[in-house]
């Protein structure tokens, strides 16, 4: 698990820094839209498709890290409410849910994406597909961040469950 663990790291990690160039792409592009749309008149016809891709890709590899920092909508009343072990089981269902859906969003952005290939972006000589393959590859960081916070619960539960016995 140790090892899996600093995969969960390393992948989010990587995730994270992607997350965030392409929302400052997407900021510099949107502004450079606006320049050159209301300073000049003349509004740049590829800068808009690339700011919206940059938005799309900076989301779906941010929710990794969110899974990873606990920052996703959760359970949190019904969680505290409980006695922790069923407290945990609670996290550890509503996070199941979330593999679930996940998982399916992987496998129908993979079939979206080979789908998608022979349609080009508008004002951009490049396959649409690019955009698309945020789905899948998106997927595949969320869920490594998903089965990596469910561990760390369970390791979490164990060493509360371990320390409760030893007092």
């Amino acid at each position: 698990m140790r090892y899996f663990l600093r995969l969960e790291d390393f992948t989010t990690g990587i995730a994270q820094r992607l997350s965030i160039s392409f929302l400052v792409l997407a900021a510099a592009l949107a502004l450079y839209q606006v320049i050159t749309r209301f300073a000049f008149g003349a509004p740049s016809t590829w800068s808009e498709v690339i700011t919206r891709s940059s938005m799309i890709w900076s989301v779906f590899l941010g929710v990794a890290v969110a899974f990873r920092h606990g920052a996703m909508i959760s359970v949190d009343i019904i969680q505290n409410a409980l006695p922790p072990r069923l407290g945990i089981g609670v996290y550890l269902f509503a996070n199941a849910g979330s593999l679930i859906f996940f998982s399916v969003l992987l496998w129908q952005g993979y079939l979206m994406t080979l789908r998608v290939v022979p349609q080009s972006l508008s004002a951009l000589d490049m396959s649409i597909a690019w955009i698309y393959a945020a789905l899948p590859v998106g997927s595949a960081f969320i869920l490594i961040a998903i089965v990596a916070s469910m561990v760390r619960a369970v390791q979490g539960d164990w060493l509360i469950a371990r320390n409760a016995e030893d007092t």
